[in-house]
């Protein structure tokens, strides 16, 4: 790919807004991608953290056998909130951020489609987690139905239920907008020449991600509001006494629940996608395929949600077909997989800090794939089901799956959008750091779901003592290693200083794309001209 020159990429000074606004009316009012992925992205680490000490609540109180440091219910309510957390307030809106930032300057676009509405999907994410923390101080505190807000027993809780289910319809209506917004800007924004298959993999793991949730969101929001009503205006869609039925909300909540995992990762692998070509210095090998791949993906999606539900007394035909339809899913995840290894085969290699969590990433990701795999068998799922295997099998795909992604791609881009170079040894001491505690404190628990440990229990037989030590002892360490991400890596690389070198307008050598073409940190207003794509 090559540009136009610069003068006509940037834009002269007398442009329609004067550079950026000042104070605090240039984030509440802000309209620019840039402002609003970084408030994205701020937001979301500040969820990751509220969410982590959650996590940390959950295992101090299993780090011994007996009831240590909260009550049951309490505890409940800790992993229902960590659950939803992390995945509506961490890991979605990061997401998001990086859309932000990245797309309109991967596609050399001025701005997102819809500015406003871009302000608009941010700021609904505040209230929506503010009420979600405010639901604990509610009588009978927050939720404890799990995150997954399974009827009966989220037909039976105290109004922090209540708080909890607004709080989703707000995140949901969030999603929507930023996914409407997400695929007018690539459809319609896209500079001059470039075509659809030239599009960066970010970009169009972003395209199925936002079509994803566009279609989903609403099934989420209509089985939340048909627990709404069942708790305050009699209906009985699951209430059994009344001729509904509870595993209903189960099939309504996953046909939103499986896509919405890949939601969380299709732009991790977007990410991936983006850095590996970038430090093996070659190009990405099979991008057409790279591209069907995550399309295959997207659509096998929905055939798949019932896998969540073996034990709920599917007929063996619909177990058959569910346990099928979700072996094929290793299909198209696998020929990614290959096609990153063939891309790093006989490049030549170097390795930063975001080329170390793009190979951890493939590394545990692909472990917890094939735990996938495992749970994915029908009659291997009945023994596992509910236990902590289970638990072990999402934290691999979603914690070293979307979250070491994300890291990557903050390592990769945070150059550009500062204007400074990272401390390099730090990024690597919070690599190594995180990869070694995040398997400290979920490998262990492959073996004890494998030993019969159920999931959600604040409570377990003495024999689980060690293990559980083990992950409760890493889970400290991991949260640590992110304490000195915020304080040790990336404070300082956006203040500068402290001996952080500038970065220059392409600080990798073997990147390549339009977002490498802008000065670092890029201007508020770029590609008022579009560049051209040859």
């Amino acid at each position: 790919m090559s540009t136009v020159s610069h003068d006509h990429v940037i834009g002269d000074d007398h442009d329609h807004a004067h550079g950026a606004p000042v104070g605090w009316r240039r984030w509440l009012y802000a309209t620019n991608h840039k402002d609003i992925g970084t408030l994205y992205l701020v937001f979301s680490f500040t969820m990751f953290m509220v969410g982590g000490v959650m996590a940390l609540m959950i295992r101090s109180e299993l780090f011994e056998p007996g009831l240590q440091i909260v009550r049951p219910e309490f505890f409940n309510q800790m992993t229902t909130l960590h659950g939803l957390i992390m995945v509506f307030g961490a890991i979605m809106p990061a997401f998001v951020g990086f859309a932000n930032w990245m797309i309109p300057l991967q596609i050399g676009a001025p701005d997102m489609a819809f500015a406003r509405m871009n302000n608009l999907s941010f700021w609904l994410l505040p209230p929506a987690a503010l009420l979600l923390v405010a639901s604990l101080f509610t009588p009978g505190g927050a939720t404890a139905a799990g995150w997954t807000l399974y009827a009966p027993l989220s037909v039976q809780m105290g109004p922090g239920m209540d708080l909890g289910i607004f709080a989703i319809h707000i995140l949901g209506a969030s999603s929507i907008m930023g996914g409407i917004n997400i695929v007018v800007t690539i459809l319609n924004l896209r500079a001059p020449g470039m075509t659809l298959m030239k599009m960066p993999m970010f970009v169009w793991t972003w395209l199925i991600t936002a079509f994803l949730l566009i279609a989903v969101m609403p099934v989420l929001a209509g089985a939340i509001t048909m627990l709404l009503f069942d708790r305050h205006f009699g209906t009985s869609f699951f209430n059994a006494a009344g001729g509904g039925d509870p595993v209903l909300y189960q099939h309504v909540f996953w046909f939103f629940g499986h896509p919405e995992v890949y939601i969380m990762i299709l732009p991790a692998f977007g990410i991936i996608s983006q850095v590996i070509p970038t430090f093996s210095r070659k190009k990405l090998f099979g991008y057409s395929s790279m591209v069907y791949a995550t399309a295959s993906i997207a659509i096998l999606s929905f055939m798949v949600w019932a896998h969540h539900m073996f034990v709920t007394g599917l007929p063996v035909a619909g177990q058959l077909f569910f346990m099928y339809a979700t072996l094929l899913v290793a299909v198209p995840t696998g020929v990614k997989v290959f096609n990153w290894v063939a891309t790093m085969w006989r490049g030549s290699m170097t390795f930063e800090t975001p080329m170390l969590f793009a190979i951890g990433f493939l590394f545990v990701f692909t472990m917890g794939g094939f735990t996938g795999l495992i749970l994915s068998i029908a009659p291997l799922d009945v023994a596992m089901h509910g236990t902590y295997y289970v638990v072990a099998h999402f934290h691999y795909v979603l914690v070293a799956g979307s979250l070491f992604a994300l890291f990557a791609g903050w390592y990769y881009w945070a150059p550009k959008w500062t204007g400074f170079m990272y401390n390099e040894l730090r990024g690597k001491i919070h690599f190594w750091g995180s990869l070694i505690s995040f398997n400290i404190t979920f490998f262990p628990m492959h073996f004890l779901g494998l030993a019969g440990m159920p999931r959600r229990y604040a409570d377990y037989p003495a024999q689980f003592t060690d293990f559980n030590q083990v992950a409760t002892l890493g889970a400290f360490w991991f949260g640590l290693m992110q304490v000195y991400f915020l304080f040790w890596v990336a404070l300082p690389a956006y203040r500068g200083g402290e001996g952080h070198v500038a970065a220059g307008d392409k600080p990798w050598d073997g990147a390549e794309g339009l977002e490498w073409t802008l000065p670092s940190p890029p201007p508020f207003h770029t590609f008022e001209t579009p560049p051209v794509v040859e």
